[in-house]
């Protein structure tokens, strides 16, 4: 470990090895090589004179990078492509005639980056299946469980704490479906030259117009993609970037929305995050248990949400058929958003997975304010005994005011009940009101629209992508 230069936490904290390998430089180098032989093929295989001991010299170097040749020369002509097509001929002095041949340095640069991004995308796709597998089992396991609703962070009509995650599922769901869609339109920039009219190719292909349409389709099956898109200037357009990138910013706002209401919940005591046994929440107070990764779900988040400026400032900024100015930004902002998000998702996984619930502590809540949100029950019990509605009505809203004040000014606990009883109104007794305190009878149709949610919803992601489930979510700090 170097300590004398910046480290990126991303690398050192937070992201997996299984992302940093797709954003290496051993991943990015070994596609170009992949990318060259894929051209010389398809040249060859269009009449070019390539002979098979060049293609097979290629293939025999395609893995075993002279970094060290590349670098010299890097520092002597200043350009990467060029100094990789050299160390790359060095190894290769039969093929190195025809490396690189009718392309320019976007055909390797910018191809890769979509290649990597394909990939980036597919472990997202993943953790987020099994971020949502989590999720169900929870949502499954607590749907019966009455807690308070919350609006306005103020106690509402209860809910259940399944159908509470639901929330979340949905969240991750829509997430999934964006994932799905940008991955299925991902192309290869192909070889368009350097302006984008692929007049390199017609003059090695004499003009043949036949041929040269068939380069691009060759190229993108060889490289595992269905397509290159149809036009382009010398890259591919940087809007794909943008897209990309708002599909990360999306999960990102989903895992802060989750991990904000696991916050809350913590702090109330109802539900608490994974906290291992020797695991310190505070230098100064030892008792303390912060939900510390909850906490850096929302913090890696919101570095996601603003990096996803980053490629659309650079799409909208890109003037006729190239600029240069997305280069410097392109090898920050795409590698970090995918880093974090990593990071991001195997913090949600062990999150959800772990997440502890408190259900005495839920009910002792649920039923200080219970009284206030079963007054309509209660008056429509005393209607039913022959009393007033509207006078009820007017009664309860007066006794309800009473008993808040007690609660909130006094301190001592919710005696609206009381309050009701001693009314002769209501004609109900102190006992005939305690058992209509029942929670589960307030929860509306909290537990059949999780049921069918997870039923109609979410079995179907999670049967439909079986293969991706089981990623258990290693924390490093």
């Amino acid at each position: 470990m170097n300590t004398d230069i910046y480290q990126s936490p991303l690398s050192e904290r937070y992201a997996s090895k299984e992302m940093q390998y797709i954003f290496s430089q051993d991943m990015k180098f070994r596609t170009w090589r992949k990318l060259w032989i894929a051209l010389a093929e398809t040249e060859k295989e269009l009449g070019l004179s390539i002979t098979d001991e060049q293609i097979e010299e290629l293939k025999a170097h395609a893995e075993d990078i002279n970094y060290d040749v590349a670098k010299a020369r890097e520092k002597e002509v200043r350009h990467d492509v060029m100094s990789h097509v050299y160390a790359y001929g060095v190894q290769c002095p039969k093929a190195k005639g025809i490396i690189h041949l009718g392309a320019t340095s976007c055909y390797v640069g910018d191809n890769t980056d979509i290649i990597v991004m394909t990939e980036a995308l597919k472990l997202v796709r993943k953790k987020l299946v099994n971020v949502i597998a989590a999720l169900a089992d929870f949502a499954g396991k607590y749907k019966d469980q009455p807690t308070l609703a919350f609006t306005h962070f103020q106690p509402a009509q209860p809910t259940t704490v399944g159908k509470r995650a639901t929330l979340w599922l949905q969240e991750f769901s829509m997430d999934l479906e964006d994932l799905n869609y940008v991955l299925s339109t991902m192309k290869l920039l192909g070889s368009k030259g350097t302006t984008g009219t692929q007049a390199s190719f017609l003059e090695l292909f004499d003009g043949d117009q036949e041929k040269i349409d068939r380069i691009d389709p060759m190229i993108a099956r060889k490289m595992g993609f269905k397509e290159c898109y149809p036009v382009s200037g010398q890259t591919y357009s940087r809007k794909v970037d943008t897209r990309v990138m708002n599909v990360l910013a999306g999960i990102a706002a989903s895992a802060h929305k989750m991990s904000n209401d696991i916050r809350l919940l913590q702090h109330l005591k109802e539900v608490e995050e994974p906290f291992e046994k020797s695991q310190i929440g505070s230098s100064a107070m030892a008792y303390k248990r912060n939900p510390m990764r909850s906490e850096r779900i929302a913090s890696l988040s919101r570095y996601v949400m603003i990096d996803a400026l980053n490629p659309a400032i650079t799409s909208a900024t890109q003037w006729f058929e190239r600029t240069l100015d997305d280069s410097a930004n392109k090898r920050l902002s795409i590698p970090e958003g995918f880093l974090a998000v990593d990071g991001i998702l195997d913090l949600c996984i062990n999150v959800a997975d772990g997440l502890v619930v408190y259900p005495k502590v839920i009910e002792k809540h649920m039923l200080s304010e219970l009284p206030f949100m079963a007054t309509e029950n209660i008056m429509m019990d005393a209607v039913k005994a022959g009393g007033d509605r509207q006078e009820l009505h007017e009664k309860i809203r007066e006794l309800s005011m009473e008993a808040g004040r007690t609660v909130k000014a006094e301190g001592k606990d919710n005696n609206l009940l009381e309050l009701i009883a001693a009314d002769p109104a209501f004609n109900l007794s102190l006992e005939e009101l305690q058992k209509s305190m029942e929670p589960s009878r307030y929860i509306g149709r909290a537990r059949e629209q999780t049921e069918a949610f997870l039923r109609n919803v979410i079995q179907p992601i999670l049967e439909e992508n079986k293969e991706l489930l089981g990623v258990k979510a290693v924390i490093n700090v």
